[in-house]
């Protein structure tokens, strides 16, 4: 009898310690390999051809929402996989579509795309938006803005692999090398700087350990100082979608 109580509360501990692990991302992975390009435009056609295993893996994010038990790496990647798995899957529920914007209404945080609560993790439902401001900005990583994609041309370009807790940060500090380097999405020159109105939008975020010429100088090839005139283009909301 001892033996078996034993080996039961080996089970159940082993059986506690699976269930609290982080799910893998395996099968996003694949689906951004297949679809989408070194870019970052996506092939929506290719996703809406892989719905079963697309769907199959949000199935699984749903049913496996973050635990205490799991590494902060682990939780934030786990949120920006989310974030980015719907929104691709908020344009598929609407494709064909010209923009993420054409999709909601226009008033923000009421009725816009962002306020669509169609995301169910964990038995909570979601918005883009909750997720972005309320879970992911709470990590207090500027870098998240780097990886969070809203399906637009002017957006940082949608990684062809899926985040990891184990690989996090070098990701990170990969996509805003990427971002910020980008001529398309920011022009950046020692005297004049025209730079993504993300800098604008959330320059509370990068500028809480600096100013906002420091946080740029962490990833642009090209250094800039206060003397640097700054200015915020214009943001293109068209769907990054393959041609």
């Amino acid at each position: 009898m001892k033996n078996i109580c034993l080996f039961l509360g080996c089970l159940l501990l082993s059986i506690n310690i699976f269930a609290q692990k982080a799910p893998s991302h395996l099968h996003w992975d694949k689906l951004l390999k297949r679809n989408v390009t070194d870019a970052g435009m996506v092939n929506y056609k290719g996703f809406e051809k892989d719905k079963s295993e697309f769907d199959a893996y949000l199935k699984l994010v749903s049913s496996n929402p973050p635990q205490k038990s799991w590494s902060e790496n682990d939780q934030k990647a786990f949120w920006i996989n989310v974030y980015n798995a719907y929104t691709i899957s908020l344009i598929l529920q609407n494709y064909p579509v010209k923009s993420i914007k054409d999709i909601g209404g226009k008033i923000y945080k009421i009725n816009t795309s962002w306020d669509i609560r169609f995301i169910t993790i964990g038995g909570e439902n979601y918005d883009l938006n909750n997720i972005e401001h309320k879970i992911l900005r709470k990590f207090n990583d500027p870098r998240i803005h780097f990886a969070i994609v809203c399906a637009s041309i002017s957006c940082p370009k949608l990684r062809r692999e899926a985040y990891t807790g184990s690989r996090l940060s070098a990701q990170l500090n990969d996509q805003g090398g990427d971002f910020l380097n980008d001529k398309a999405k920011n022009n950046i020159r020692t005297d004049k700087a025209e730079i993504s109105k993300y800098f604008s939008w959330y320059r509370s975020d990068f500028t809480r350990d600096g100013n906002l010429v420091d946080f740029i100088n962490k990833y642009s090839h090209t250094k800039i100082n206060s003397s640097t005139k700054i200015n915020f283009l214009d943001y293109n909301w068209k769907l990054n979608e393959q041609k």
